[in-house]
């Protein structure tokens, strides 16, 4: 026995010494990033709203489980690594006396039940996990499989150690049963199995079986742990960490702000900003702790790959690969990041510092993710992301995949001034017409003319808004293209119907900032949204519907650092609320017309980003004579119209067109009418659209519509305010604790 004890010691010394040794160079290397203090601030002042998320996401792996089976698989896995720590305790314990277990619940049945049990659910996650590799390998699948580009023969080689771990689990503590030294009387019904197929051996051998069982199990929890610390799969102790310090656990919403050594970057009074202010991210050093802690993170599992517009359209971004290669850069110049002076980095050998000279972002030779030389990230691979939110929505460990990207292109777009050429119109007509379109600003209120009832404009008819209910933010596309003046009339109709009042800015009115932001052009985001800012306080503005999904999110979550705290709901979450209110009453057409079916396309910025689902579909469900057809990728997996990430204002030059591949989705449901509830959207669905009817491949009659035109259509076949029969309650899911919630709006 005394062998044993120097044998498993001496193995864990060791290993502890490697793995310490990786841990804290892994320590030092992140916490070398630049400073994030909102993280920091985010869990102390929101305790409790931390612990909250590391029990659904974490424990409870909410994400992974949205994925049926894979997460299921990984649910028995993870758990295996909670519950065994106990026989992992037993172990060390029985290296000292044979007898040992675990004060006050080592006797417990339950306890040994729930380790056996574990264990045997993990084999068969580890099986499940086995099955789905080979199924979805990329030599089976290529391109389609969420695991190119991963290291597949790490992730083997940890599920053949889990193996390991198992099997000599039993071992040794089915002989453990043989010896006497086993500490529960019942419950461990697989390892009693086990003994009794090995108790025909004899006492001798089930001894030497007990302690080479130990043993073996011992070493390969230590060179797990070793291997751990080296790679991806470093995620299974630092995942919770960087769900902790994440900024939300469900979607985008705002870009975070553009920050320099901590501090925002305030453009009001550019004499403040420091000459050595950095703008954007244009080194790795450039990244916050939490970025580092990003790229150290990443499983590879693929599912933000699987998902991601660009990625599924033949593009060369795949969230999973940037993120990938923003580590393996990170960890190739470490060494560089962490040499204490100049003489220790010019000792450095040269290939360490060829790649602390790299550049981020440029030309690379050869395709994007298997360079032969050059930059780390390819400009294609970063300009062609859309926003959409779809990579941080699926991941299973929270990493922000967009807000670097954001902080990359605000370094091409501030310092490099490198950036697509079509981009220079979006930014000359957000700077001197205050709209995309450098359209002219006494324009704004031409969608108003010829509407039966007056809309009454801030300055002109009202002095500000605590004259009326609501401020209706038209918003630049609502007001200057001609299929989005469609939707702002219904809407505008529709709340006259109710009786709601509202006014509008008129030629006051200037872009929110959204496709400027999303650029990375924070400038002239600042300067709108500071503009913007103002007049929302002049005016007294606290209630805001918008028609635009983009404006709705910027003016919801990002005008609240430049201290404008608003209510802004979506026009689809008000008009459900009147529906519902009884203050429009959709009616049905006479017997003749015949029913029609109608597909409802998510926008990103309403839907991944602010979770708001359930009320442009519950209006779609009322409209009479009309029977709703989902696409196969709806809600929160649906996918992106292409025109996000201000790739509107960007010519699409690889791959399939986004908003054809998402048109096609929607013809092929068969469905008459495709709905959606963002003007951006609109356009893009409707220019796809167009390209399949020249095609054949869509029937002519075919249309795009927003979901206010459908209902205000529906409501004008009555008078428009008869009181309508009360509707159910439906359900809604908290998408962060998974309660059900009842709401009538949405809202």
């Amino acid at each position: 026995m005394t062998l044993v004890l120097v044998l498993g010691l001496g193995m864990t010394a060791i290993a502890l010494a490697i793995a310490g040794r990786r841990v804290v160079w892994l320590y030092r290397l992140i916490t070398s990033g630049q400073p994030a203090p909102d993280r920091v601030e985010n869990v102390t002042h929101g305790l409790g709203a931390a612990i909250k998320t590391q029990l659904v996401e974490v424990l409870g792996q909410r994400k992974l489980l949205k994925w049926s089976i894979p997460g299921l698989a990984h649910l028995f896995v993870f758990w295996a690594f909670l519950i065994l720590a106990t026989v992992y305790l037993e172990a060390y314990g029985a290296l000292f006396n044979p007898d040992f277990h675990i004060p006050l619940i080592g006797t417990w049945p339950v306890l040994a039940f729930a380790q056996d049990f574990i264990a045997l659910m993990a084999f068969f996650g580890i099986s499940a996990f086995a099955i789905i590799r080979l199924k979805n390998s990329p030599g089976r699948l290529g391109r389609k499989s969420r695991f190119k580009g991963s290291h597949l023969g790490g992730a083997w080689l940890v599920l053949l150690m889990i193996l390991n771990v198992l099997w000599s689990m039993f071992l040794f503590r089915g002989a453990a049963v043989n010896t006497g030294n086993f500490p529960y009387d019942s419950g461990a019904f697989f390892s009693e199995a086990i003994a009794g197929l090995l108790h025909p051996l004899g006492d001798n051998t089930n001894e030497v079986l007990e302690h080479v069982g130990l043993l073996i199990h011992i070493g390969v929890m230590l060179v797990f742990l070793v291997l751990v610390v080296h790679t991806k799969h470093l995620h299974i102790f630092v995942a919770p960490l960087n769900v902790m310090f994440g900024r939300r656990p469900v979607a985008l919403g705002a870009v975070v702000p553009m920050m320099s050594k901590g501090t925002p970057l305030d453009f009001e009074n550019l004499d403040d900003i420091d000459e050595d202010a950095v703008m954007g991210v244009g080194k790795i050093e450039d990244f916050t702790w939490k970025g580092l802690l990003d790229f150290a993170t990443c499983t590879e599992c693929g599912r933000c790959q699987s998902q991601c517009p660009a990625w599924n359209t033949e593009k060369p971004l795949s969230p999973k690969l940037l993120i990938m290669a923003l580590r393996d850069h990170t960890y190739a110049k470490a060494p560089y990041l962490l040499a204490s002076s100049d003489e220790e980095r010019e000792a450095l050998p040269d290939e360490v510092k060829a790649e602390a000279e790299r550049e981020l972002v440029g030309a690379t030779e050869g395709w994007a993710w298997e360079p032969s030389g050059g930059a780390v990230i390819d400009p294609d691979v970063l300009w062609s992301c859309t926003s959409c939110g779809a990579c941080v929505e699926q991941c299973p460990v929270d990493i922000e995949h967009v807000d670097h990207i954001t902080d990359m292109r605000r370094y091409q777009v501030l310092v490099e001034s490198n950036f697509p050429t079509e981009l220079n119109a979006l930014f000359k007509g957000l700077e001197n017409k205050g709209n995309p379109w450098n359209m002219s600003p006494d324009a704004r209120m031409e969608w108003a003319k010829d509407l039966p009832f007056e809309v009454k404009q801030v300055g002109t008819d009202v002095e500000d808004l605590d004259e009326v209910d609501w401020l209706f933010w038209v918003g630049c596309a609502g007001a200057y293209e001609d299929r989005a003046k469609k939707t702002t009339r219904a809407v505008a109709e529709l709340l006259d119907m109710a009786g709601v009042s509202f006014a509008v800015l008129g030629n006051g009115e200037t872009c929110t900032g959204d496709p400027a932001r999303r650029a990375g052009n924070e400038f002239v985001f600042q300067q709108l949204a500071m503009q913007n800012a103002e007049v929302f306080k002049e005016s007294k503005v606290k209630k805001v519907v918008s028609t635009c999904a983009h404006c709705f999110n910027t003016l919801k979550n990002e005008y609240s650092q430049f201290g404008v705290e608003l209510e802004v709901v979506h026009h689809t979450q008000l008009l459900n609320r009147l529906v519902r209110e009884g203050k429009l009453t959709p009616v049905a057409s006479d017997a003749a017309t015949p029913s029609r079916s109608i597909t409802y396309h998510d926008p990103c910025f309403l839907g991944r980003h602010n979770q708001v689902y359930s009320p442009p579909r519950e209006l779609l469900d009322i409209i009479p004579n009309a029977e709703l057809k989902e696409m196969p990728r709806n809600s929160e997996r649906s996918f992106c119209c292409g025109a996000g990430g201000a790739q509107m204002w960007m010519e699409e030059k690889i791959g399939e067109r986004i908003n054809v591949n998402r048109t096609t989705e929607a013809v092929e449901t068969g469905a008459d009418q495709i709905a959606t509830g963002c003007p951006f959207c609109r356009m893009m669905l409707s220019d796809g659209l167009t390209a399949k009817q020249a095609d054949g491949s869509a029937r002519e009659e075919v249309e795009v519509i927003d979901v206010a035109q459908l209902l205000l259509a529906s409501v004008k076949r009555g008078d428009g305010g008869s009181p309508a029969m009360p509707l159910e309650p439906q359900p809604e899911v908290d998408p962060v604790g998974g309660a059900v919630m009842t709401t009538l709006d949405g809202v």
